[in-house]
């Protein structure tokens, strides 16, 4: 990135899209896992700036690709939608295949996120089946635990649950550590759905996918976890530690501005604190 200033931005070497953008684009995507989102919301509106000053289409889609990526793990889900809806007119003006199943992926996702469950889930079943139709791996498997969270979201745990077994497969099979932990934390929310939780069996996943999103730098990720794990303690009765992980979800959304999932954090907290 540091080397494709200027004149240099314009320059393909030999590529489908403009090292320029993409180098700024990735960066953004990396730098939300880690919840540093002002720099990535940086760098990915810099990757659309250079792509739309090239005035190239699948630049265009991949730095409006990766930018709702990271609106989408802050939670800014209007923005995500905005620039992912961009992103998959382009896809079909210009009949561009692979970009656009990742981004109706996320699409559906977000979606799914804002509420609207059914035109996520619907979004997300074609996307994710012309993926595999495809042969395409990329991404693959985070489509898939996209695709898990959604029906979670709808309470179709027998659905997600096979969305989450098979995509920490497919993670394990092609060494995607991230999208592992994805799938896991996925795994310990099913294990923690109802009444009546499998405490052990969600333990067990979100101790997993903490272990590999601590050792990535993954703190969105480990956010998640933690307010898991309290709203699975509060649900139990075991206050003290539903307390203290809820706590520690608080302060990790709060220090990274992630303000979508803040309020549910602290209305747990102030059901456990009541009680």
């Amino acid at each position: 990135m540091q080397g494709l200033q200027g004149e240099r931005t314009r320059e393909r070497f030999g590529l489908a899209v403009f090292p320029a953008m993409l180098s700024r684009a990735h960066l953004a995507r990396t730098l939300a896992e880690r919840g540093v989102f002002d720099e990535g919301d940086a760098h990915g509106q810099e990757a659309i700036r250079i792509a739309e000053a090239l005035d190239h289409p699948l630049s265009i889609i991949f730095a409006c690709l990766w930018l709702a990526y990271v609106e989408s793990v802050r939670g800014e889900l209007s923005q995500a939608a905005r620039l992912l809806e961009r992103a998959v007119a382009q896809c079909r003006e210009w009949n561009i295949t692979i970009p656009s199943l990742i981004a109706m992926e996320s699409l559906g996702h977000v979606y799914a996120w804002s509420g609207r469950i059914g035109e996520g889930i619907s979004l997300l079943q074609q996307a994710v089946a012309a993926h595999e139709s495809a042969g395409n791996q990329w991404l693959q498997a985070m489509g898939i635990v996209q695709l898990g969270e959604a029906y979670l979201l709808a309470d179709q745990v027998e659905d997600a649950r096979a969305c989450a077994d098979r995509a920490v497969r497919l993670a394990r099979e092609r060494g995607e550590r991230g999208h592992e932990a994805w799938a896991l934390r996925l795994l310990g929310d099913i294990a923690s759905r109802h009444d009546r939780p499998d405490v052990a069996t969600a333990e067990a996943h979100y101790g997993a996918a903490m272990a590999l999103a601590s050792e990535l730098g993954m703190r969105p990720l480990q956010a998640h976890c933690r307010r898991g794990l309290g709203t699975l303690y509060a649900k139990i009765g075991r206050l003290e530690q539903a307390r203290a992980e809820l706590s520690i979800a608080i302060d990790l959304y709060c220090a990274m501005g992630m303000t979508f999932w803040l309020p549910q954090a602290e209305a747990a907290l102030t059901r456990v604190e009541g009680q």
